[in-house]
């Protein structure tokens, strides 16, 4: 790793190493936590009114009986083939009882907008899926309140027209799911629900299990008011339009979901926002799958083999299906992120417990977070952008990563941020160095399209104007391939105790003009700040155990900083805008201590 060495080599025991007050010392302590929701899309358009409608007609509406292996309706919008129910109209559709082996379709008109209530339901098919969209506008699936249903695919998909069908529920159009009841979907060689363009969820508890993807969808997926559980062999939420950009985003605005995937959490190619709701995902097999290269041999179901789209035969098939949708070009068979966006990602609230094999929060673009709450164990990368990732506010709890914060750019100007990192605590572009571009899932593409490690020599950056940040690192507390600057907020750096590693570590410049630094660690290849408008004290202390106690005060007595580092440490770096030219300061550590007289 590269160094300049500012911070010099061990004089006796205890030494002292003044770095004083520049000009205009700044006494302001910017500690901003404003919350700035970010929004990628027009809110108002994600969900129309009908979108939320789950009354019908009950006099008008026509009634669908299954008898396990017959059907009995006498409206002429069904028409009825052995177990295959086709619905033709407009209308509203009730549909209650078992069909062992059967499926319904909709075949409607392009302008018709039918509507289904599933009222105990239970629709198993052997060789396809269990509710087929075929043609119409758009179709809504009411989960009718008090009862609970199932659409299941028995564990194979054979060929009925031209169209690939690969999940239990399978929609060549607009599809949204709302009402307060349950529904059991279950997909044992392939996905679980499938939209070819937006699939919307308003309402109701889903239980999805999948041998591929949970919910996948081309356009869009769009959820609300749900209460979503996914066990996937691959992503858990999967949304992807190859033709177009603007497409293939994922957008929640609330709601509550469990997702264990082998492939990502969610994946969407465009971008994903989050408002609000309440997550909790296991991806990749979680932080201890950390090194696991691949997951293409992932995927199954219950434990049994793994179909869909994993190539070849699937099992107990008597067609070869080849499946030539978006999902199966993209990357999310080799991909065990929590939560990944091909672009942007917004995050504005939210509850969030996540433990991921690779990256827990990953953007191909940037990352913006402006609230909720997080609890991250992450086997790579806790946050990725490879552009700008920027945190305004929220609780962020990093329990295990590989590095905390990561991104070209990152900016922190609020929130309260706990991070435990095994290489870097945050780390800008990744550098010429082996963290961040050579992590347990391999390397980073930093500035969009600049290749491995691309654009970020010396390029990145990272800011903090406010916020709380702890940061226990065992590489560099903060490695700015470019620069570092600090005017807020309260920082603390714990580690590193290796010593090829510093608490500070910058290509170009490291400035402080506000807020409180606290910064440990090793001090072979220590730096400290280049520049500053407050007082910086940095000392190397000799070797010093853990919880030491580090004592900064003033000429009166009075205690400006206190702090026990968690970890060995020889440096010190401490600023604050409390220390000012010209006056003295005594700093202690442990039993021994010295005035100091900023110059």
């Amino acid at each position: 790793m590269k160094r300049r060495t500012i911070i010099y080599a061990l004089l006796l025991a205890f030494v002292l190493l003044f770095t004083g007050c520049n000009k205009n010392s700044s006494t302001k302590d910017n500690n901003n936590t404003t919350n700035n929701p970010v929004s990628l899309v027009n809110e108002a358009e994600m969900f129309t009114e009908r979108d939320y409608e789950t009354t019908y007609d009950k006099n008008n509406c026509v009634k669908i009986s299954l008898n396990n292996n017959s059907v009995s309706c006498d409206s002429d919008a069904v028409s009825i083939s052995g177990t295959t129910i086709t619905i033709k109209d407009e209308g509203a559709y009730l549909i209650s009882g078992t069909l062992s082996d059967g499926m319904i379709v909709v075949d409607a008109n392009e302008t018709d907008k039918p509507h289904i209530i599933l009222e105990n339901a239970s629709i198993t098919n052997s060789t396809s899926c269990a509710l087929y969209i075929l043609e119409a506008d758009k179709v809504f699936v009411t989960i009718k309140e008090n009862t609970s249903n199932l659409l299941a695919n028995g564990g194979e998909f054979q060929a009925i027209d031209d169209n690939n069908i690969d999940g239990a529920i399978f929609s060549k159009q607009d599809l949204t799911f709302n009402g307060s009841g349950k529904l059991t979907v279950t997909s044992p060689v392939g996905h679980g629900i499938v939209c070819k363009d937006d699939l919307v969820l308003t309402g109701g508890t889903l239980n999805i299990t999948s041998a591929s993807h949970g919910l996948d969808a081309n356009d869009s997926v769009r959820m609300t008011a749900s209460a979503i559980t996914i066990d996937s062999g691959k992503d858990g939420i999967h949304v992807e339009n190859t033709d177009e950009t603007s497409l293939g985003f994922l957008y929640i605005k609330d709601g509550t979901y469990d997702i264990s995937s082998e492939g990502d959490g969610t994946s969407s190619g465009a971008y994903t926002q989050i408002n609000d709701g309440t997550f909790t995902i296991v991806s990749g097999g979680g932080s201890a799958n950390a090194t696991k290269q691949t997951s293409d041999s992932w995927g199954g179901f219950m434990g049994g083999p793994m179909g869909g789209h994993m190539g070849g035969k699937r099992p107990g098939s008597s067609q070869n299906q080849t499946t030539t949708d978006s999902s199966d070009s993209d990357d999310s068979s080799t991909s065990i992120k929590a939560i990944k966006a091909g672009a942007a990602l917004s995050i504005n609230g939210g509850s969030f417990t996540i433990d991921s094999a690779d990256d827990s929060v990953h953007s191909n673009a940037s990352i913006t977070v402006s609230g909720g709450t997080f609890q991250i164990a992450s086997g790579d990368d806790a946050f990725h952008a490879d552009e700008t990732l920027t945190i305004s506010d929220g609780t962020i709890d990093i329990t295990k990563s590989y590095e905390g914060l990561e991104g070209l750019h990152v900016n922190v100007s609020g929130g309260d941020i706990k991070l435990v990192a095994s290489d870097d605590g945050l780390n800008a572009a990744g550098g010429t160095d082996s963290s961040g571009i050579g992590g347990p899932r391999g390397g980073d593409m930093f500035g969009g399209r600049g290749g491995m490690g691309g654009n970020s020599s010396s390029n990145g950056s990272i800011v903090i104007s406010g916020g709380k940040l702890y940061v226990n690192s065992s590489g560099d507390g903060m490695d700015a391939n470019g620069t570092l600057e600090i005017s807020g907020g309260y920082t603390i750096v714990v580690g590193p105790t290796r010593g090829d590693t510093a608490t500070l570590d910058y290509d170009v410049s490291a400035t402080i003009s506000g807020g409180t630094f606290i910064g440990t660690g090793a001090s072979g290849m220590a730096q400290t700040f280049s520049d500053s408008s407050q007082g910086v004290i940095a000392i190397n202390a000799g070797t010093q155990s853990a919880g030491t106690k580090i004592t900064l005060t003033d000429s009166k007595g009075n205690t400006l900083i206190s702090h026990q580092p968690e970890l060995d440490f020889s440096v010190v770096i401490i600023s604050s805008p409390d220390v000012k030219t010209n006056n003295s300061y005594t700093i202690s550590v442990g039993s021994a201590s010295q005035l100091i007289t900023a110059n």
